[in-house]
């Protein structure tokens, strides 16, 4: 019997390493032709919403959700090489968080990329990080009428320093969800919205048994 070897690549925060992993999860999901739309999520997100509902806003949705905005300051264009230019100009230079859900079109975008993949593995190493620039910088040259230019993941950035706060067992409550929920105006097909946001993170595990309280108290409407 021969023996099988698989390779393991290890995923590194901020490094192109990261990049091929979600390259490769979509590649193996768009095997299934039967796949429309596709969501990466981290460990620590929630849902906010039942699967129905999270179903019917993307299944109906016109844009894919990539956050690519451009930040002036030294953490957006800051981080801009010119050895990008032309095929990168810092006009069409942008950052969005990890997290998005695309439809099938763009997802074969990333996957099949060979045009902008070497720049960004040549020139976009920490302090620039590749993950928070490359898809939304190469999707927005490529497709930028098919994103709504926005993250319909929450997060937490009140608490400051390089990632967004983590919540445990205590922050666990209806006024957090409320919070959460509360206040949202946001476009959805060319309309206003105030359904904005269908995941949230980052929750340590020591949450899990007080979110499923809120789930049985009918706070996270499952």
């Amino acid at each position: 019997m021969t023996d099988l070897v698989f390779l393991v690549q290890i995923a590194e925060w901020g490094r192109m390493s990261m990049c091929d992993a979600e390259r490769r999860l979509l590649a193996n999901a768009l095997l299934d032709i039967s796949n429309e739309w596709f969501i990466l999520l981290s460990e620590s997100c929630i849902p906010l919403y039942k699967f129905s509902l999270v179903y019917h806003y993307l299944m109906k949705s016109k844009y894919s959700y990539v956050g690519a905005f451009d930040d002036p300051g030294p953490y957006g264009r800051g981080r801009y090489n010119p050895n990008m230019a032309p095929l990168v100009d810092i006009t069409k230079w942008r950052k969005g968080s990890q997290w998005f859900e695309v439809n099938r079109k763009l997802a074969v975008n990333i996957v099949e990329d060979t045009t902008f993949y070497p720049k960004f593995e040549q020139y976009c190493r920490p302090a620039c990080y590749v993950d928070e620039h490359y898809f939304p910088t190469m999707l927005t040259i490529q497709a930028g009428d098919a994103l709504a230019n926005r993250s319909i993941t929450w997060v937490d950035w009140s608490r400051g320093g390089a990632h967004p706060a983590t919540f445990g067992r205590s922050d666990i409550t209806k006024e957090f969800f409320n919070r959460v929920h509360g206040g949202q105006k946001c476009i959805y097909n060319d309309r206003n919205s105030s359904l904005c946001v269908l995941f949230a993170r980052k929750f340590a595990p020591s949450t899990l048994e007080p979110l499923l309280d809120m789930v049985k108290a009918k706070v996270l409407d499952f």
